[in-house]
């Protein structure tokens, strides 16, 4: 058997029964959710049906998980293995950015499948790491790779996603959290006039709403809004005739068509390197820092790897520790869903 690049807890791997199971894996966000029908094959989870949904378009996750037997003529499973964007407590979900309730035991009668696990998204994305190369990963900071120890995850996309992954000694058991709900905490003048901006449109400002999607735009609006940065009239009519604004803004800085655009996304980048520091250091996660979720890969151009690690090791005391931490970016987009499978087919004894 290969080695993990990251050597995850997975007891079901001692059992020879979990080889050959069928799994349905979801990834659920906020946008679209992706679903996969995967075969385990000699410890290795084997993609052979896979499909993307527009999440708002359906009322219910039951009703994707339906089309997508019919769709592809599939029989029901041995597992249904779901990773979510949301907390998941005693089975049950209430997701964060969709007008979805899942319950697994609900969801057992409803399709008849008899087994059937549900995990945050970025638990997800942890378990993903058992498909992890280093083909799949960028290094934006190298540190020092020989020290053992937790693992941290960052993920903005739709919304924020943390986690992390405890190193028992042996083996990292990953575990989810709701860190990107915390609050946000300015650092200078001009932060603090950001900050003001935001609690006067949601009250509690909290990380997902500097970084993720709708982050990037609330940093734009205010640099156009309140700091009175031009905007050219091409970019407001782009934003009239299209629907993703903060896809807008971060092609445009990708491209260095327009300033305040730039500006928008330097400070996302910086926003992001120190919510990474604060997940870091909560979790003393000397094992490594990993950037994942939808965003980060597609403005790896704009992740300038000197100045995101600058940003990153500024710290009262820990400059020591962080100088030290390997920084990594996730580049398959399939993580999560792979690690959705992995834990379905391997997650239990």
């Amino acid at each position: 058997m290969e080695l993990m690049r990251f050597p995850l807890h997975l007891p079901g791997w001692k059992n020879a029964d979990n080889d050959g199971l069928s799994v349905i894996a979801t990834d659920i966000g906020g946008t679209k959710t992706n679903l996969g029908w995967f075969v385990s094959e000699n410890h290795k989870m084997v993609l052979k049906e896979e499909a993307t949904y527009p999440s708002r378009d359906y009322s219910s996750f039951s009703d994707i998980i339906k089309d997508f037997i019919k769709n592809y003529k599939l029989e029901l499973p041995d597992v249904l293995s779901i990773g979510v964007a949301g907390p998941v407590v005693d089975g049950k979900c209430i997701t964060t950015n969709l007008p979805w309730s899942l319950d697994v035991s609900l969801l057992k009668n409803e399709l008849r499948i008899n087994r059937v696990e549900m995990i945050n998204d970025l638990e997800a994305t942890a378990y993903g790491l058992a498909e992890v190369n280093d083909g799949y990963l960028a290094t934006i900071h190298k540190g020092n790779p020989n020290i053992d120890g937790n693992v941290a995850i960052l993920a903005p996309g739709t919304g924020l996603g943390e986690a992390g992954l405890f190193w028992d000694g042996k083996a990292l058991r990953p575990f989810a959290t709701e860190g990107g709900h915390s609050e946000f905490s300015p650092r200078n003048k001009t932060e603090v006039e950001f900050y003001e901006y935001l609690n006067s449109i949601y009250g509690i400002v909290s990380w997902e709403t500097v970084i993720s999607g709708p982050g990037i735009f609330n940093i734009y609006r205010f640099l156009r809004d309140v700091k009175k940065h031009p905007e050219p009239a091409w970019l407001t009519q782009k934003f009239e005739e299209e629907g993703d604004p903060s896809a807008i803004i971060s092609h445009t800085a990708m491209r260095e068509l327009d300033p305040t655009c730039s500006l928008a996304m330097e400070m996302f980048v910086d926003f992001m390197a120190r919510e990474a520091t604060n997940l870091v250091l909560k979790l003393k996660a000397t094992g490594g820092l990993l950037l994942g979720g939808g965003i980060p890969p597609k403005i790896f151009n704009l992740l300038n790897k000197d100045k995101f690690h600058q940003n990153f090791i500024v710290s009262d005391k820990m400059e020591h520790i962080l100088k030290d931490i390997p920084i990594y970016l996730i580049l398959n987009s399939k993580t999560a869903l792979m690690g959705a499978a992995y834990y379905g087919a391997y997650g239990r004894a």
